[in-house]
């Protein structure tokens, strides 16, 4: 593929009033390309019945096992013993979940989250995965097979990569990650799961010095260097309010988020740089692999265990 293709998904739809807020917003005025919502989440309702009465059309499943924040604890949607710590709700950690998690649990856990979205009156156009829970990045302990099996029956693109660009700050100096990727991508290729080329992703976390400017300018500055293909990209844009102020650690930097979708600065960059803003359906089209080649690459990441 020639061209330069971008996914911008707004993840952790109905984690608090404050991410709806946000969300509702950019999905309203047409500047992002999809959101994906949390199931288990205490304001996942009040998400679901507006993308039930708007008819919205593409929205994901947040694929969602952990509970990170100590303000923002809740329980799975199945009661699932080891998908809790001790006090009842999701771990906080992904080395924790990773460690705990049994698979079947997570399994059952998954399509009761599918469920119930679907439940909801929400059709579902994609996946992806709440911190990236089920890729195994923390312990090596890795639920991509099971969860790619799983989308292959339901019909739904999955939020993976085939490919790793050098510069991305998380993905990038992981080791493995490329024969990881690539082995992964390929039984994908081979149940008939759409992908993204590419996964791009930015610190999200507020560091020592960075202001909304400095923060602008690099994803701008990415966008002239993005990749010819399909790439996704995500962030979790939140409104400024005195909520997610109490509860929400590094919440400047969601506020930050939410306003650059808006920033003038940053839709000239995207026509500049030649990127299409696409969403999933795109992926659902355009992201599927060959089964034969897919095949032959699976065949060869095995040969060279």
């Amino acid at each position: 593929m020639t061209g330069k293709y971008l996914v911008i998904n707004c993840d952790d739809f109905g984690q608090s009033p404050a991410m709806n807020a946000a969300i509702m917003h950019l999905l309203e005025e047409g500047l992002v390309s999809s959101a994906t919502i949390m199931a288990p989440a205490p304001a996942f309702r009040e998400a679901a019945e507006w993308c039930r009465k708007r008819e919205q059309p593409n929205i994901g499943l947040h694929l969602t096992l952990t509970s990170e924040f100590e303000a923002l604890r809740f329980p799975s949607l199945t009661g699932g013993a080891s998908l809790h710590d001790d006090s009842g709700h999701m771990y906080r950690t992904v080395e924790e979940f990773e460690r705990g998690a049994d698979t079947a649990d997570v399994m059952r856990e998954l399509t009761a989250q599918y469920e119930a979205v679907r439940a909801s009156g929400v059709q579902i156009t994609h996946a992806d995965n709440h911190m990236g829970s089920l890729y195994g990045m923390a312990t090596g302990r890795s639920h991509i097979p099971h969860v790619l099996r799983w989308c292959a029956r339901r019909s739904l693109p999955f939020r993976l990569f085939r490919k790793v660009d050098p510069a991305d700050p998380l993905l990038g100096p992981m080791p493995g990650v490329e024969r990881a990727a690539a082995k992964a991508s390929a039984l994908a290729g081979v149940l008939g799961v759409a992908l993204p080329d590419y996964l791009l992703s930015h610190p999200f976390e507020k560091r020592d010095g960075e202001t909304y400017e400095s923060f602008k300018q690099m994803l701008i500055d990415k966008l002239y260097r993005l990749p010819f293909g399909i790439c996704e990209t995500y962030i979790h844009p939140g409104v400024d309010d005195p909520w997610m102020r109490r509860a929400i650690p590094h919440w400047e930097k969601r506020v930050w988020e939410f306003r650059l979708m808006m920033d003038d600065d940053f839709r000239y960059a995207i026509r500049d740089a030649g990127v299409t803003v696409v969403d999933y359906r795109f992926i659902r089209k355009h992201g599927r692999e060959s089964r034969l080649r897919a095949g032959a690459r699976l065949a060869a990441s095995a040969l060279r265990r």
